[in-house]
């Protein structure tokens, strides 16, 4: 079954960080760009940060500075890198991969709760 599965989500204090996974499954991410999402109670959900097959980066501007997106395609696997934690943080977070060849597959992970509290 293809996939997309994402760990590493939690509580953690205001100024805390937390490393998020998101590994693919019976597809490559090689020719995907793939981000990271987040939906908090009550909102839209919205783009935190992506990266292309060519690594470049592009963050919403909540998070710039804090975040880092990033990829290891030799692990078929997604990160993201959250330091200086903030409670307004706090989210359902996905990833989300787009094919950037037709017919533009894109898959969505099932999220992973993080909670900014103190």
């Amino acid at each position: 079954q293809v996939q997309l599965v994402e760990s590493g989500g939690g509580l953690v204090q205001p100024g805390g960080s937390l490393r998020l996974s998101c590994a693919a499954s019976r597809f490559t991410l090689d020719y995907y760009a793939i981000s990271w999402y987040r939906q908090a109670p009550g909102k839209q959900r919205e783009l935190v940060a992506g990266i292309n097959t060519g690594d470049s980066t592009n963050y919403a501007d909540s998070v710039k500075g804090r975040f880092t997106i990033s990829r290891d395609n030799a692990k078929n696997t997604l990160y993201l890198q959250m330091n200086s934690l903030k409670p307004e943080d706090t989210a359902v977070y996905y990833c989300h991969a787009r094919n950037t060849y037709p017919p533009y597959q894109t898959y969505w992970g099932q999220g992973t709760q993080v909670t900014v509290s103190s």
